[in-house]
């Protein structure tokens, strides 16, 4: 099996790119969206979207503009917004699906339902939805097994609200296990099964973020560096992977989200550390850390636990990095082109 050299990277752009030490108001600044393409092999970057929000569905104050989780389904990327769910279609990144409901707060991840629908992570309502690809909703869970709307008010457009966290779940990252739907929760440390919630894996660490099947496996990462390697049929983490002790021992790994897994190596999204309103969510950096890596790409081989190689893409624009994506074969040959998107979707 020959391996990827080409990858889609999805994320966002902050207005002012700040280290971890000059302030938390500079945490979530992001004003664009961005996918780029990334050449492995000779580490080329191209943008493919850049994109604005329309005002309409973002907060009046500082809203947050970026591209987070997104999943790839033949010629289809899904990909969410903090307060929208999109598909392109590929090559040519038109889009096809645009969805924004008032309900839609935070949204960490959206993909295809095994019936064409769209299945939305949405973090801020710690909930995950299922809807229409136009618009309807078929089905909440609500990733506390509480009542979906005790908490929150179904008459309150919350795509203007800036924030609502802390968030008691954040679910963030949506998978099948065989005709199961799983979900990633980000306070709880964990992956629970939305279709039987008595099924749950306990990954402990630190927050949860990716959840990705491979060859039986399920891979996940922790925000502070681990890779955590479950067994699908268990349900129980059977290894345990430091990349900090890979690292050089002087250097900051980075935020660990987004996760591509092909024959034994993994390629990973480090983001440039900032600090969150939510100070316990970086906890983990004060212990002695000296050099602030930038935001990036990297693969580690895991069977021998080594560091292969990195692609810097904070001097591309890319201050974030939510999903890292394998450019499907027939489309590594069509022709690059930049989508710009600033006006509203759906006109």
């Amino acid at each position: 099996m020959t391996e990827m050299t080409r990858l889609y990277v999805t994320g966002g752009q902050q207005r002012n790119a700040r280290s971890l030490l000059e302030g938390e108001a500079f945490w979530y600044k992001y004003h664009k969206g961005l996918v780029v393409e990334v050449d492995t092999v000779g580490g080329q970057v191209e943008r493919r979207v850049e994109y604005v929000s329309p005002p309409n569905v973002c907060a009046d104050e500082d809203p947050a503009i970026l591209f987070k989780c997104g999943t790839l389904d033949g010629d289809r990327l899904y990909v969410s917004t903090q307060t929208e769910a999109m598909v392109y279609t590929l090559p040519d990144f038109t889009l096809a699906t645009y969805v924004s409901l008032p309900c839609f707060n935070d949204v960490h991840h959206v993909r295809p339902s095994r019936d064409g629908h769209l299945l939305v992570a949405n973090s801020g309502l710690d909930m995950v939805l299922e809807l229409t690809l136009d618009g309807e909703i078929l089905r909440i869970w609500n990733t506390l097994c509480e009542d979906s709307w005790e908490r929150f008010d179904r008459q309150i457009d919350y795509r203007r609200v800036t924030s609502l966290k802390p968030h008691r779940s954040h679910p963030n990252h949506v998978f099948y296990v065989g005709d199961d739907l799983w979900v990633t929760r980000f306070e709880q440390r964990d992956a629970l099964c939305l279709t039987d919630p008595s099924k749950r894996i306990d990954i402990g660490l630190e927050r949860v973020h990716d959840g990705h099947l491979y060859n039986g496996y399920i891979y996940f990462t922790t925000v502070n560096g681990y890779i955590a390697i479950a067994n699908a049929e268990t349900l129980r983490v059977e290894e345990l992977i430091d990349l900090n002790a890979i690292a050089p021992p002087d250097a900051l790994l980075g935020w660990c989200r987004g996760l591509f897994v092909e024959n034994g190596s993994v390629w990973l999204g480090f983001s440039r550390l900032r600090l969150t309103k939510v100070r316990q969510n970086v906890s983990w950096v004060r212990k002695g850390f000296r050099r602030d890596l930038p935001t990036r790409v990297a693969r580690y081989d895991l069977a021998r636990r080594i560091f292969v190689a990195e692609i810097d893409l904070q001097a591309h624009g890319l201050d974030a990095i939510f999903s890292i994506l394998p450019v499907p074969d027939p489309i590594r040959t069509a022709a690059p082109q930049l989508i710009m998107a600033s006006k509203d979707p759906r006109k």
